[in-house]
């Protein structure tokens, strides 16, 4: 007698997107992603024109995309296995490909061989992770990110760019970047977890304080946005390894056992 096999959620998830493969694909996330991956593409163009700054705004531009995109279709309810697999492939340029070569070009190539391979690290570590969350989708705590996010890294590494593309930099400067790139890199493949975000809901009604807290925010980018971008990523890349400091490996089990049900609730027989 032939063995029935059991499918998890990301099983049933994959079955889901493959039943709409026929159908046309969604436009406006479509779109969005597309713009994504050309924002990365002009940020390797400017890189070598040696366009630092105009560069890493083109990064944050693909970041902000990137954001949309994703919102979009899941408000339209149009995710698709197509949607999944363009987005992914238009990440890996936009926060991949076009940061390490940003890097590279502006710092890295002074300091020989080990940190261009920092920058390879970059580049392999962000499609890395890419693969290992889409492999991951719909199977875990979708509060957290399971390592650092790569538009996160990405956002880093432009703003760092953008901090001190307008002077130049000692060779103390350039040794900083290179460590900082091999540890975003590492971070981006490692288990720490990072907040998502995708259980604040925007659309819900906001204390007069939150309004005042968004303007002064904005008022802050326009005046001073090098500081404050760098400042936010690295906070946001910092609170991973020191969430793990504080709360340690404890909530793992728990969180392991959690998962462990949630899949036997929803499997069912092929």
């Amino acid at each position: 007698m032939m063995r029935r096999r059991s499918i998890g959620p990301r099983g049933r998830r994959w079955q889901e997107l493959r039943a709409k493969r026929g159908r046309s694909i969604f436009l406006l996330p479509s779109l969005l992603t597309t713009g994504n991956l050309f924002c990365g593409f002009l940020a390797m163009i400017l890189t070598a024109e040696h366009r630092y700054d105009h560069a890493a705004l083109a990064i944050f531009m693909a970041i902000v995309m990137d954001m949309l995109d994703g919102r979009i279709a899941r408000l339209m309810k149009a995710t698709s296995q197509f949607g999944v697999e363009f987005d992914s492939l238009a990440d890996v340029v936009s926060f991949c490909v076009a940061p390490a070569f940003l890097l590279y070009t502006f710092a890295l190539s002074r300091l020989g061989r080990p940190s261009w391979l920092g920058a390879f690290l970059f580049v392999i570590c962000g499609a890395l992770r890419l693969a290992r969350f889409n492999v991951h989708t719909g199977t875990g705590d979708r509060r957290f990110f399971i390592g650092l996010p790569t538009p996160a890294a990405a956002g880093l590494a432009a703003a760092t760019v953008l901090l001190f593309a307008s002077e130049p930099l000692a060779r103390w400067g350039l040794v900083a970047i290179s460590a900082a790139t091999y540890l975003v890199a590492l971070l981006m493949v490692s288990t720490v977890r990072y907040w998502s975000f995708k259980e604040v809901e925007f659309a819900q009604r906001r204390p007069l304080q939150a309004l005042l807290i968004v303007v002064l925010a904005v008022m802050i980018v326009a005046t001073h946005h090098e500081i404050f971008l760098f400042t936010l990523f690295s906070i946001y890349v910092l609170s991973g390894p020191v969430r793990r400091l504080m709360v340690g490996r404890a909530e793992a089990p728990a969180t392991a056992e959690a998962d462990r049900k949630d899949s036997k609730g929803v499997s069912h027989n092929a």
